[in-house]
């Protein structure tokens, strides 16, 4: 048989390796800062640095940067060798990693300067948005072009779950992301409210699914069988993983909007189609686990696998938790509470963060032909970081239930129990705690970059591996008893169109009627456009991140009524580009804020962004003393309210002419009443839009005499 002698590309792997190394420190040391913030809110040192503009910095670089790059480091080097040749093009590689670092880059410079879409895990702005979409292309022409030039028939299953992957993706970020640009750094999200809501969301719970979830599922297919030296437990089983799995995922993104207004029976579907995910992802996991059948007293010597198997475990736990917390009765109490924060960070840093430490030090050595520096060291980073997710996840789990429980306690004679405030300074000792197994689990990935390195000094990179195998036979015939997948698994690009008509299902069903029935989004006459000082004072909201501790959603509960006001209504949302509706209750909702018990003056606003803790003590808030200093900029009024019209905001044309000048009148009615409670601003101030906008909220449905609801 002839036989064909060619190379692997282990630069590339390297490339990413050594990025995803950098990434996972800088990541983690954001996201240990801005849990020590809401312990210790003086660390809010600047404007740049506060937790609303850090916060996504966190998430972006633990996600796109630490677990992107660990994705592609673990593809390029597995599809070499399951597809027996070399990457398809050394080019496409190269643009693809340095695409993704500049990428990377932008989103750590633009974050904390506060330009932002304000959209949780899709903050970047547009022009970041487009380039995205351009080196995602890139990493997809790439892996096609290598699996069509194979060598090795039948596509493994680590491969179906890549190609899944970028076909998810590209369709998730590219409906998500349209926005309608107002300046090189500003944009609308197309969608509003409800709508914006349930698209966010579908990409929201879809990016977990298909970016921190299906390429790992395929690196634990190939690197878990490859560290123990023994074949995947069920070939059937994967197969029922893969296809159920991709399928139901789609569906679940509105359990993230349990309670609100978001029709019921999309909420009804989300918790559905989010139950049943609970069997694939268990298939998965117990395919991942039995696939050690036969090595279990290797896994306690053996400190690559344990990393694995605490990872895989760790992708167990969280793949039961998502369909439990998707249950309506389990939702009412865990959402908005630190119990998701344990939840997501159960699958970040025990199945995401883990198996990438195992591959990491599965990988490095062998492309550098040398042994690991140190075994013991690899074992005391294990046993920190299993130390540091336990000392993280349990208080916050803990919390979640206190916090629950505190928001909805009523005293003998039916009044609440508690003030938010309170409940904000019960949970500090969790946070502390929680910050204690973050520190645990940052020197634990210091300690392996130590050795690491040392076992890079150690050997030589070899950067083109030398391999050979046999070309891949043109005219193929089946054989008798062969598994009938097997025809698929010949075909990548029907593969692909399969699964690209798998995923858009679930998509299609759930949004085109919440898009096209009008009936799903009843309108509500008295619910008005913003004044152009209202939308620039919301651009401000969105730009510091407020929306990332404060919700702006009261949910059909006594006790949210009663804290907080009438429940919210579908109609009230229709002019908000982006929702703004939250996903953590750090501190109170905002729905209502600007009228009934809860309206507070302008004054109290302007002295609690100077300082929080003088109008609220214990509050952890971050201080706002830059929005009292700085001009708002009303160069770009015209420009968004155009904006805004064209995305179906009722503002009279030729309205744009007249902004500028209402928004000064109104700036100046606000000023002259701060003047009378002893505080002397210019109207000019960022503050004066601020406030204008928080005392905007919830007036529009307190005039309203009635309400259409969903029914």
């Amino acid at each position: 048989m002839q036989v064909e002698k060619f190379y692997y590309d282990n630069r590339i792997v390297k490339n990413f390796a050594f990025a995803t190394i950098l990434w996972g420190v800088v990541g983690m040391l954001a996201g240990l800062y801005v849990a020590l913030q809401l312990v210790f809110p003086a660390l809010n040192i600047t404007q740049y640095g506060s937790f609303g503009r850090l916060r996504p910095l966190h998430t972006n670089a633990v996600i796109f940067a630490f677990v992107g790059n660990g994705i592609f480091m673990g593809v390029y080097y597995s599809l070499q060798r399951l597809c027996k040749t070399r990457m398809f093009s050394d080019t496409l590689s190269k643009i693809h990693f340095w695409g993704w670092q500049l990428i990377i880059v932008s989103a750590a410079i633009t974050l904390p300067l506060g330009i932002t879409a304000g959209k949780e895990y899709a903050e970047l702005e547009w022009p970041i948005d487009i380039a995205i979409a351009l080196i995602w292309v890139v990493f997809g022409w790439n892996m096609f072009g290598t699996i069509l030039k194979r060598r090795e028939k039948h596509l493994y299953v680590a491969i179906w779950f890549y190609i899944a992957t970028f076909v998810t993706v590209t369709v998730l970020h590219v409906v998500n992301s349209f926005e309608l640009p107002v300046s090189l750094f500003k944009s609308y999200s197309w969608y509003a409210g409800v709508q914006d809501a349930l698209v966010q969301w579908w990409y929201g719970h879809n990016a977990v699914a298909f970016f921190l979830t299906t390429p790992y599922l395929g690196l634990m297919y190939y690197f878990m069988p490859k560290a123990a030296n023994r074949p995947v437990y069920s070939y059937r089983l994967s197969i029922i993983h893969f296809w159920a799995l991709i399928f139901l995922y789609i569906w679940a993104g509105p359990h993230h909007l349990l309670y609100t207004a978001l029709p019921n029976w999309a909420q009804s579907l989300g918790v559905v189609f989010s139950f049943m995910l609970i069997f694939p992802s268990w298939g998965g996991m117990i395919n991942g686990l039995l696939t050690l059948r036969g090595a279990w007293d290797r896994v306690r010597d053996d400190v690559i696998l344990k990393f694995m198997v605490v990872a895989v475990t760790a992708y167990g736990m969280a793949t039961f938790e998502g369909p439990l917390l998707s249950l309506k009765t389990v939702n009412a109490v865990a959402h908005f509470t630190d119990w998701i924060i344990a939840h997501v960070h159960i699958g970040a840093l025990g199945w995401n963060g883990m198996l990438t430490f195992g591959i990491l030090y599965w990988l490095i050595p062998r492309i550098f032909k040398t042994d690991l520096y140190s075994k013991k060291l690899a074992n005391n980073h294990f046993w920190l970081g299993t130390l540091g997710i336990l000392f993280y996840a349990i208080p916050m789990y803990w919390a979640g239930f206190q916090q629950s429980s505190m928001w909805k306690q009523f005293t003998d004679a039916g009044q609440l129990k508690y003030t938010f405030l309170e409940t904000v300074t019960y949970m500090k000792p969790f946070y502390a705690m929680r910050s204690l197994g973050g520190t645990l689990y940052l020197i634990g990935v210091l300690i392996m970059v130590y050795n690491l390195y040392k076992t890079v000094k150690s050997g030589s990179l070899v950067a083109d591996e030398a391999a050979e195998a046999a070309p891949l036979e043109k005219e193929y015939v089946a054989h008798a008893g062969e598994h009938w997948h097997r025809w698929i698994e010949r075909r990548p690009v029907q593969f692909m169109l399969i699964s690209l008509v798998v995923i858009l299902i679930g998509g299609a069903i759930e949004m085109v009627p919440t898009f096209l029935i009008k009936s799903n989004i009843p309108t509500i006459s008295e619910v008005k456009p913003y004044t152009p000082l209202e939308l620039q004072g919301r651009d401000i909201y969105v730009r510091e991140g407020c929306y990332l501790c404060h919700s702006q959603m009261v949910r059909p509960f006594r006790s949210e009524t009663e804290r907080y006001g009438e429940y919210s209504k579908a109609g009230e949302f229709v002019y908000d580009h982006p929702f703004q509706w939250g996903s953590k209750r750090t501190g109170p909702d905002l729905a209502r804020e600007g009228t009934g018990n809860l309206k507070k003056t302008n004054g109290w606003h302007f002295r609690h962004f100077r300082e929080p803790s003088s109008m609220s003590e214990g509050s952890i808030m971050p201080a706002y003393p830059h929005l009292l200093v700085d001009d708002l900029d009303i160069s770009t009024t015209e420009a968004k309210i155009n904006a805004m019209r064209t995305l179906g905001v009722p503002y009279e044309k030729g309205y744009e002419k007249q902004a500028a000048s209402d928004l000064n009148d109104q700036a100046a009615l606000i000023a002259g009443n701060l003047l009378g409670d002893s505080i002397r601003v210019s109207p000019k101030k960022e503050v004066i839009a601020l406030i204008a906008y928080i005392q905007r909220l919830g007036v529009d449905i307190s005039r309203s005499k009635s309400v259409n609801t969903n029914k």
